[in-house]
């Protein structure tokens, strides 16, 4: 089931480094492939996204999601 989400892309320096969405409410997302156009630290942004099951990760940070659509807004 897809839901749409804003927030703040977050650039964290854990297991190697990895891009993630803090959306608005807090709650910590973690795509599994991050579109190149969003890797901008602190771009606020508007995604429609969809939960994965990952399997072993070696992340311990958000939920692991799969983004369908997305716009942005650079600050």
């Amino acid at each position: 089931m897809a839901k749409r989400i804003s927030g703040k892309v977050v650039y964290e320096n854990i297991s190697g480094g990895f891009w993630g969405i803090v959306a608005d409410n807090g709650k910590e997302y973690r795509p599994v492939e991050m579109p190149n156009q969003l890797k901008q630290k602190g771009a606020r942004v508007s995604v429609v996204l969809k939960k994965v099951d990952e399997g072993m990760s070696i992340f311990m940070w958000g939920e692991p999601v799969e983004i369908i659509s997305f716009t942005t807004t650079f600050i």
